[in-house]
């Protein structure tokens, strides 16, 4: 048989009683502390949430503030560069309609500036003409502007600025103050109609081509060599005529 287990010793003069008294006040110390720390978990945990909701809040806050404000910065912005473009367009506008205003004053002065050239050419170059072509062996007896052809039968219409003649040759002269291509091509398109007409009356004389201008390109003069016509252009205060030779030799019809 095993020992027989024997109830501890209590102090003397201490009872049951006392010994259960003293359980369920340690009971109700552990259930308050429970409660305590129920209470204090359970504030603890209110605080979090309370925290929690305040910065989520305060995080909408700033985030909806900074939303706010870039809104506003952006549409600020925006504003700014609308008004900048419209300020740079409107001064484009203003020196655009600027540049076209002088541009159109610049054509009409060159306009100008070539009817008052084809009346000196006209009215008092073309006895220098005369003799200046006399200096390249032309003796030509006539001078005369503003010659007008027009056969509707033939189809030959057209107008020559100078034309000077005798004889044998006749020259026909376009004035333009600053003549390019399409000049050139349409006075070679003039000269087949002029020898034409001639044709049709038994006029077998030699007619040459001639293009007289105030400003010339390089380009441009090449061109009028090139198709064999003689090249009038101003020198110092009177005219010099260049005669298309080496490649290019004086074009007859």
């Amino acid at each position: 048989m095993g020992k027989a287990k024997t109830l501890p010793d209590y102090p003397r003069g201490v009872t049951f009683e006392d010994v259960w008294t003293a359980l369920m006040e340690t009971r109700e110390r552990q259930e308050k502390d429970a409660r305590e720390w129920d209470r204090r978990f359970e504030k603890n945990v209110r605080e979090w949430e309370e925290r929690h909701e305040r910065g989520a809040r305060e995080w909408e806050e700033r985030h909806e503030r900074g939303a706010r404000e870039w809104k506003e910065r952006h549409e600020r912005g925006a504003r700014e560069w609308d008004r900048q473009f419209e300020k740079y367009a409107r001064e484009w506008r203003e020196l655009n309609a600027e540049t076209n205003r002088q541009m159109k004053e610049t054509d009409k002065k060159i306009g100008d500036l070539g009817d008052r050239f084809g009346e000196m050419i006209e009215h008092m170059v073309m006895p220098s003409l005369v003799k200046k072509f006399r200096e390249l062996g032309f003796v030509f007896t006539k001078a005369y502007p503003e010659a007008e052809y027009k056969d509707v039968a033939n189809n030959i219409i057209t107008e020559v600025d100078i034309t000077l003649e005798n004889g044998d040759k006749v020259m026909i002269i376009e004035v333009k103050s600053k003549p390019n291509t399409k000049d050139i091509k349409e006075h070679i398109k003039r000269m087949d109609k002029v020898r034409t007409h001639a044709r049709l009356r038994n006029d077998n004389r030699v007619y040459l081509g001639a293009v007289a201008g105030m400003v010339m390109k390089d380009a441009i003069k090449t061109f009028v060599l090139k198709n064999g016509f003689y090249l009038i252009e101003p020198s110092g205060e009177e005219f010099a005529i260049t005669v298309p030779e080496g490649d290019y030799s004086p074009r007859e019809w």
